[in-house]
């Protein structure tokens, strides 16, 4: 009974939830009518639980950095560079060491690709709070940066051959269910606790809907936004280990459709570009939404040109509707 009333009033207090159920279900059953028996098999959905955290991930990234009225154009970059530098650690230690795989190796490359992601992030925030960059200039030119270092570091081609536990992250199953959804739920269940019920998320919505008011309540505004783009950096990193776990390898132009997605699905999951409003329960709706939309897509067999183009104008589609709403306000 109380768990109904709190789905309840989440729907009453954002009916873009309702909105993006609505629409999750419409493509649903377009999908099915198009090609019921492909887009129905059991494979095409369970392929979905393994594709859809990496990029829901970065589009909660993406989400926290427009909750402050900013953007982080240097996910995908993050996420690439994560993966390589663990790939280069796994390298070192197995085949010039000679030491044999471990649960304590696989630990140590996800505290690397970690603290990659919290660095990134920091960088970001430093060039955005301290030398006052705009958010797009500035992580545009880390994200460039973080694909010129992963060049570097490969030299072109994937780093290949990570450890079976690694692996695991990416292609295992845990009770039948695959281990990048559970952690994928994981992650936003802590991540939508910390928007909701902490005095961080408090802080960053208020500073991206009400700039002054934030001022004259004696919030640390730069201290704020700064740690909005390490947790991002976090987060991308952690998309970036489950990328390289679910194909094996790690390289500098993986995903690269991620951005424009990501960025497509952040605001179509109710997050204002402006600042102040974003949910984690609107953007994985919205990912569920694009994810099934992807799908019926390909196996459609719509070119991947096409696909990139019905991205691109389903984004502008999407800020024009919400300019329209915000002026009628």
């Amino acid at each position: 009974m109380k768990a109904s009333f709190n789905v309840r009033n989440m729907i009453n207090r954002d009916n873009n939830i309702l909105q993006l159920i609505m629409m999750t279900v419409l493509i649903f059953v377009i999908m099915t009518a198009l090609s019921p028996d492909k887009f129905l098999r059991y494979y095409n959905f369970e392929s979905i639980t393994y594709l859809f955290p990496e990029l829901g991930l970065l589009s909660i990234a993406m989400m926290i950095a427009m909750l402050t009225g900013g953007i982080d154009l240097s996910v995908v970059g993050i996420a690439n560079l994560s993966g390589i530098l663990s790939g280069v650690l796994f390298h070192y230690l197995i085949r010039d060491l000679g030491i044999a795989e471990s649960g304590l190796m696989v630990a140590l490359g996800v505290c690397i690709a970690l603290c990659v992601g919290l660095a990134a992030g920091a960088l970001n925030g430093f060039l955005i709070t301290k030398l006052n960059i705009t958010p797009i200039l500035a992580t545009l030119g880390t994200g460039q940066v973080l694909i010129g270092l992963c060049l570097v570091l490969t030299g072109g081609p994937a780093i290949v051959g990570f450890p079976d536990a690694w692996a695991f992250l990416g292609n295992g199953k845990l009770f039948g269910i695959a281990v990048p959804f559970i952690l994928f739920l994981l992650v936003a269940a802590g991540i939508a606790f910390l928007l909701t019920r902490t005095t961080l998320g408090v802080n960053l919505m208020l500073i991206g809907s009400n700039p002054r008011a934030a001022i004259f309540a004696g919030l640390k505004k730069s201290r704020m936004i700064f740690y909005s783009y390490m947790l991002s950096g976090a987060l991308a990193s952690v998309a970036g280990i489950i990328l390289s776990g679910r194909t094996n390898a790690a390289k500098s132009d993986y995903g690269n459709s991620y951005l424009l997605q990501a960025v497509l699905i952040a605001v179509l999951g109710g997050t204002n570009p402006a600042g102040g409003k974003g949910t984690v329960a609107g953007v994985s709706i919205a990912v569920v939404a694009l994810m099934l939309l992807s799908s019926g897509f390909q196996i459609l067999r719509f070119s991947n040109h096409l696909i990139d183009f019905i991205w691109g104008a389903f984004l502008l589609l999407v800020i024009v509707i919400n300019a329209f709403k915000n002026r009628e306000k």
